[in-house]
């Protein structure tokens, strides 16, 4: 073995059992340190006992400790090997700080009585806020209008497949197309909703209306009837996101190989044979793979909705987002809308994992 080849191996450590005991120390210790400042924190936040804590920063300071006692025992305990931990553990430590905390803080939320309004402040009510989920029947139209809102992924799909295919051509002008198809994408939902459903859309004074007025029709009011309002809703946050799923359709299209084409085309395959036959099964992992991150997207729709109907009229157009937001700003109703977004969560968990599970067999790539 040449004398570079040294470089690359990693040598375990003579590490005593007094070295050990101290990294063991270090993690445990703080950990029960840890353990005794949330508990206390957690007594005090539920009434049983005043420990004098305004916030809940010592424990906070108190995970930082045990995170950094438990990078530095990897070292002291494993050596070498510790060492190369140190590239994934703080990142992984980060991470649970980030998602963890929020959430266990969010459960204790989701199960009180808090009314910013109230001049009580925050009280457990165990399972009432679940309770009036139940029997909220706006909570379940959102959840209804939802279902809508995903299933319309499947026309978005087919037409920005079609637009994929024609940008994928010999065109003229291809270049400016692209571009062109694209400034949808470059624009903030907010923006979108604001410049077409409040401007051009507007009713009186709109130029859309006006247009409508001018071809005959009486009162092109886009926001009044609830399928009206919901279908608009529906075009405009299509036309925002469209390109997305366009640009990842056009990428995959150009990844196939010209050699299959063509030998599609040997073979007698043209046109609309030759699409189902070779290019749609290829398409196929793409596909996928942008209708999952699309509906992703699609569940989180709030943006346009609250600019424009504010869920109007009468729900139609609510989701469950912005129902949501709808019960924090308007009602001030923080703990029965986090108990709404706790259940919304799990509901998208669930889904997600069944629908990447069952689209998994469609992700792997085709020769």
């Amino acid at each position: 073995m040449s004398g570079s080849d040294h470089l690359h191996v990693v040598t375990s450590d003579e590490i005593g059992e007094g070295r050990k005991r101290l990294g063991r120390f270090l993690v445990w210790g703080t950990a029960g340190l840890l353990a005794l400042v949330a508990l206390a924190q957690t007594a005090q936040a539920l009434g049983w006992r005043d420990f004098g804590f305004t916030t809940w920063r010592p424990t906070l300071y108190a995970y930082c400790l045990w995170a950094t006692a438990l990078c530095w025992s990897q070292v002291i305990i494993r050596g070498e090997q510790g060492k190369r931990t140190l590239f994934v553990l703080p990142a992984a430590l980060f991470v649970i700080s980030l998602t963890v905390f929020p959430l266990l803080f969010g459960l204790t939320i989701a199960f009180s009585s808090w009314n910013l309004s109230s001049p009580t402040g925050r009280s457990f009510n165990g399972l009432a806020n679940l309770r009036q989920m139940w029997t909220d029947p706006f909570y379940w139209n959102a959840l209804g209008n939802m279902v809508w809102y995903v299933l319309a992924i499947i026309v978005e799909y087919a037409i920005a497949f079609g637009l994929a295919l024609l940008l994928n051509a010999q065109i003229r002008a291809r270049k400016f197309f692209r571009v062109a198809f694209l400034l949808p994408l470059m624009l903030s939902p907010v923006a979108v909703s604001w410049m077409i459903g409040k401007s051009m859309l507007e009713a009186r004074f709109g130029p859309i209306s006006r247009l409508a007025r001018w071809l005959g029709v009486e009162n092109p009011a886009f926001f009044e009837t609830p399928w009206m309002a919901k279908a608009t809703i529906m075009v405009l946050d299509a036309w925002t996101f469209i390109p997305f799923m366009m640009i990842m359709l056009l990428a995959g299209l150009q990844a196939i190989p010209k050699e299959l084409t063509e030998a599609a085309k040997v073979d007698g395959a043209r046109g609309w044979k030759a699409f189902w036959e070779v290019t749609f099964p290829l398409m196929l992992p793409v596909s996928v793979t942008a209708i999952l991150i699309r509906i992703i997207f699609k569940l989180k729709l709030a943006d346009i909705v609250i600019n424009i109907t504010s869920g109007g009229p009468g729900g139609a157009t609510d989701t469950v987002t912005s129902f949501i937001f709808r019960e924090y700003r308007e009602r001030s109703n923080v703990g029965y809308g986090t108990m709404l977004a706790m259940v919304y969560l799990v509901l998208i968990v669930i889904f997600m994992t069944v629908l990447m599970k069952w689209a998994g067999r469609y992700t792997r790539p085709r020769t």
